[in-house]
C-alpha cells in the first residue's frame, strides 16, 4: 500500500458547491491511494472538486460536460466580485416564491448566471443537480432554515486557488488528447446504478449509461498504458470490477447520503480503482 501523502501547506479553499457523491467524507480513505508525486492533475468530471481542494496542485486542469457548473468556477476564478454582488441580493431576498422566480430565470452574463447557479446549489433539496428533457434545473427548494448563501471569505479562497488552474467544458474523452506520462488523471463519473431505484446519474439530461462506463474504462486503460497515473471512483458492483479486473480495486467505506427513505440511508461500499 502506498503511503499517505506528506502534510503540507495549504490554502482554506475547499468544496463551495453541495454535490450528490461529493468525496469531502472519503478524503482519509483515499490519502493512502495518491500518487506520491505527478506532474498536471485532470479532473474531468469536475462536480465539487473535493479531491482538487485537497491537492491543491500546482498545476491542474478541471472540466466537465455541464456549461452552468463549468461556468461557475471559470467567473469564481476571473470575476469572484461581480459573483459575490449578485449572491448578497440573493441572500438577502432568499425565500419560498424568489426561489422558484430566480430558477426560472435565464441570466445574460456569465456572473449572474454563477450566482444563480450557487444560490440554487445552496438551497435546493439535497443541493442536487437535475435538469429536465429542455436543459432547465428543476430540483424543489430544500427545508433550510439558514443555508449560507453567500460565503464571501471562502469564495475568495476558492478564487485565490483557481487562478493558475485551467477549466474547460468538454467530455472525459479528451483526456486522452491531453494526458503525459506521469500525469494525474482522477475519473469521479456519475455512478453505475447498483440497482433500478439507485439511479442518480441523469445530472445533465442524458444518463452516463452502462455503454459509457465501458467507453471510460477503454479510456482508463489507454491512459494507463501510456504511463498516465489514473485513479477512479464507482459504485461496487459486479459490472464496474469486471471493467477495471486488470487494475487495483479497494473498497471504500461510504455513506448513502441520497434516498427518499432515511431507514435505507447508511454505509454502503464503493470501488476505487487505481492504475499503480
Amino acid at each position: 500500500m502506498p503511503s499517505p501523502l506528506p502534510t503540507q501547506a495549504r490554502s482554506p479553499a475547499r468544496p463551495f458547491l453541495k454535490w450528490a457523491g461529493g468525496k469531502g467524507r472519503l478524503i482519509t480513505q483515499y490519502n493512502p491511494y495518491f500518487p506520491q508525486h505527478f506532474r498536471a492533475y485532470y479532473e474531468p468530471f469536475l462536480g465539487g472538486g473535493a479531491i482538487f481542494f485537497h491537492l491543491q496542485p500546482t498545476q491542474a486542469v478541471l472540466s466537465d460536460i455541464n456549461p452552468e457548473l463549468v461556468n461557475v468556477y471559470a467567473c469564481i476564478r476571473d470575476q469572484v466580485n461581480d459573483v459575490l454582488e449578485h449572491l448578497e441580493k440573493h441572500a438577502y431576498q432568499h425565500g419560498h416564491d424568489y426561489y422558484y422566480q430566480i430558477r426560472a430565470l435565464n441570466p445574460s452574463t456569465p456572473a449572474e448566471r454563477a450566482a444563480r447557479f450557487i444560490y440554487l446549489n445552496r438551497t435546493c433539496f439535497n443541493g442536487l443537480y437535475r435538469e429536465n428533457s429542455k436543459g432547465q434545473f428543476n430540483v424543489p427548494m430544500g427545508r433550510y432554515k439558514k443555508p449560507k448563501i453567500c460565503d464571501a471569505v471562502l469564495l475568495k479562497a476558492v478564487s485565490e486557488v483557481l487562478q493558475p488552474v485551467q477549466i474547460y467544458q468538454q467530455p472525459f474523452e479528451a483526456m486522452l488528447a491531453v494526458a503525459q506520462t506521469q500525469d494525474f488523471v482522477y475519473f469521479d463519473p456519475p455512478y453505475h446504478p447498483i440497482s433500478a431505484t439507485s439511479d442518480f446519474t441523469a445530472y445533465s439530461r442524458g444518463a452516463f449509461t452502462a455503454e459509457d462506463q465501458t467507453k471510460l474504462a477503454q479510456v482508463f486503460t489507454e491512459l494507463a498504458q501510456r504511463g498516465v497515473q489514473v485513479m477512479l471512483s464507482n459504485s461496487d458492483c459486479s459490472f464496474i470490477r469486471d471493467l477495471y479486473q486488470d487494475f487495483n480495486i479497494y473498497s471504500i467505506q461510504a455513506a448513502r447520503a441520497i434516498n427518499s427513505n432515511p431507514q435505507k440511508r447508511g454505509k454502503i461500499t464503493e470501488v476505487l480503482v487505481t492504475s499503480w
